[in-house]
């Protein structure tokens, strides 16, 4: 009987350890998620921008600490937590490593490609003076050319709307397709020989 109760009472003293020290983690736990939380939502913006995966990757972790704190199991969703601070600066960092990316790219395509446009606009406006087109350029590639000219014109006022608007990504890969029909129809307005 003595054995029994000593039993029985050392089971009660590990039950009152593990429900002490798993409700000694709920506040710390409870303050890392909230942190966790805050620091990602005022980030939120930039890595959504630039690195979209890895914001999934983080709003599933803090949905998985979470859970287990709902779950009760503190010690385990102070775990979870504990590493999501060095993972959101990781996020910002590689978010604006890649604005620094596609903003240089921007500037190399957006001192190009005015300079282009404007020579193309000169020679289409030069060949449209001229009374004998050369040899290889007809009135249809001439009109052709007009016509392109004012595709370029305003796919490049659209790559500049999408940078004035934030969006590094699409006024850059629409500043290369811009970039690649000039060069295209550069080389048409060259003479053939």
């Amino acid at each position: 009987m003595r054995k029994r109760s000593l039993w029985a009472m050392a089971l009660v003293m590990v039950c009152l350890f593990l429900a002490a020290s798993c409700s000694r983690d709920k506040e710390p736990a409870e303050l890392a998620i909230k942190g966790v939380e805050e620091a990602l939502n005022a980030a939120k913006g930039e890595i959504a921008k630039y690195v979209p995966d890895q914001l999934k990757s983080l709003e599933a972790a803090v949905k998985g600490a979470k859970e287990k704190f709902e779950k009760k199991e503190y010690t385990e969703a102070l775990n979870a937590a504990k590493d999501l601070p060095g993972k959101v600066k990781e996020a910002v960092a590689a978010a604006a490593a890649k604005k620094a990316e596609l903003t240089k790219g921007w500037e190399a395509v957006s001192a190009e490609l005015p300079k282009m446009v404007e020579e193309i606009k000169a020679k289409v406006e030069a060949l449209g003076k001229a009374k004998k087109l050369p040899a290889g350029m007809d009135k249809a590639k001439l009109e052709g050319a007009k016509a392109g000219l004012g595709e370029l014109t305003q796919g490049w006022a659209d790559a500049e709307n999408a940078f004035k608007g934030g969006n590094l990504s699409d006024a850059l890969a629409k500043g290369k397709e811009v970039k690649g029909k000039a060069g295209a129809l550069m080389a048409s307005l060259e003479p053939t020989k």
